[in-house]
């Protein structure tokens, strides 16, 4: 998969295993690199895993757009589809199954 990053300094933290352990501390470090792993090495957003350690997720409300993997709880790697336009299924939703490149929102607690 495509990964793009909302922010550039995001995209600093998140290329430097130095910086991401400095912003994150090592552990969450260690599971950011993790999931990101994962995240690059799917072809598409289907093939995130929806159970746990990844546990790849749809967001509500006024986030409905953005997907979530887990990190060190509580905390959430928030993304979103990164094409224009954004596949769609006949209901609306996001086709998953069509997704191939995201961007990187934020580390977050949303709870």
């Amino acid at each position: 998969m495509d990964i793009a990053f909302r922010r550039r300094k995001l995209e600093k933290t998140f290329n430097t295993e130095k910086a991401l352990k400095k912003e994150f501390g090592e552990r969450m470090a260690r599971t950011i690199a993790m999931r990101m792993a994962v995240l690059k090495s799917a072809r598409t957003l289907t093939l995130v895993p929806t159970t746990r350690p990844e546990r790849r997720h749809q967001l509500k409300a006024d986030r409905d757009e953005l997907y979530a993997v887990d990190l060190v709880h509580p905390f959430r790697l928030i993304f979103e589809p990164n094409q224009a336009p954004i596949p769609r299924k006949e209901d609306g939703g996001v086709d998953t199954d069509r997704v191939t490149a995201i961007r990187i929102v934020e580390v977050i607690d949303y709870h």
